[in-house]
């Protein structure tokens, strides 16, 4: 080996030490940060968001953007003394609106952040203050959104108006939970409805038995499981399942009436979807009306609050809630219906 060729070879060595300690250091700083979240894993965090400020700090940017420059002090002028106006005001204390959003899953997650905000406002609610919950939620789980539902109904029964904005989709278990509110406003060609139940799963029997793979299963109950997914299912089996599914499919119909008496169940209960005009129609909505005009018309004599919890995860519980998401979500786009 010449000396040029030693020199290389002497230098890859020194780079690939040196990447080495860096790798290592970085790998320490990693840890370390994440031994930092850890140590505050469980703290807890309330945001208050004044929509009504943001409204107004949004209309005094475009006018900056708009209007020439003496009209813009105009309008600047004319702001202050309205802002001196609401500051004498605020003595009287105007209604709160409470605006929650909550995004639904499969699992229903967000429902133990909505759980210590119903919490909240039940406590903290005074005579003439409401709450709207800005719903999106295609459904999922029976018990998940059963729990969601029954959060929203603790509102109700604190005689706190509800109303629920549908601008996307509430159906399935997201209809469970709008139709517990006073009011259910939804835009145009939101989809609202799939009041029904199902269950569905692959079945690889056959496919085992082929290669002579045997699979057992031993329960103590008769029904104790009726379908699975390598054994091989019997009639008496899926009768039972069609029997549970319609037992919660009467449970969920019983739930509606109590909240929406006047609905046609024959008519709405059949697993079928409807968008606006159409639900307004049906019951299923009462009026069509996006969240954002909601909030406008409201913002002139309430003061609008946006609440939002977390919680703060540690690292191995936000991967294992990512990885969950991303796999309830293929299975959202897997399955034709809820």
């Amino acid at each position: 080996m010449d000396s040029f060729s030693q020199a290389f070879v002497e230098y890859g060595l020194f780079l690939a030490k040196t990447l080495t300690i860096l790798l290592g250091i970085a790998v320490l700083l990693i840890l370390g940060m994440r031994l930092r979240q850890a140590a505050h894993g469980d703290a807890e965090q309330l945001e208050i968001i004044d929509l009504n400020q943001r409204y107004r700090e949004l209309t005094r940017a475009l006018k900056e953007l708009s209007l020439p420059k003496k009209a813009y002090k105009e309008y600047l002028k004319a702001e202050r003394k309205e802002e001196k106006a609401r500051e004498k005001g605020a003595k009287a204390q105007r209604p709160r609106l409470f605006v929650i959003e909550f995004n639904g899953d499969i699992r229903a997650s967000e429902v133990s952040a909505l759980r210590v905000l119903v919490t909240i406002l039940v406590m903290e609610a005074r005579e003439g203050d409401a709450v709207l919950v800005r719903l999106t939620n295609a459904g999922g789980l029976v018990s998940d959104h059963g729990l969601a539902a029954s959060q929203l109904a603790r509102i109700r029964q604190k005689g706190i108006p509800l109303t629920v904005a549908v601008d996307k989709v509430a159906a399935s278990g997201g209809y469970l939970m709008a139709c517990v509110a006073d009011r259910i406003i939804a835009a145009p060609f939101a989809v609202v409805g799939s009041i029904g139940v199902l269950a569905e799963l692959p079945n690889f029997h056959r496919l085992l038995e082929r290669y002579g793979v045997d699979f057992e299963l031993h329960t103590a109950g008769e029904f104790k499981r009726t379908l699975t997914l390598f054994g091989e299912n019997t009639e008496e089996g899926r009768q039972k399942l069609r029997e549970q599914l319609d037992e919660t499919h009467t449970l969920f119909k019983s739930f509606l009436t109590s909240y929406r008496p006047s609905l046609d169940l024959d008519r709405v209960a059949t697993g079928e979807y409807w968008h606006g005009e159409r639900a307004v129609e049906l019951g299923l909505v009462d009026t069509i009306q996006t969240s954002d005009d909601f909030l406008l018309a409201a913002s002139a004599d309430m003061d609008l609050l946006k609440l939002k919890y977390t919680a703060r995860k540690k690292p191995i519980e936000r991967l294992l809630s990512s990885l969950r998401a991303a796999l309830d979500h293929a299975l959202a786009g897997w399955r034709p219906g809820r």
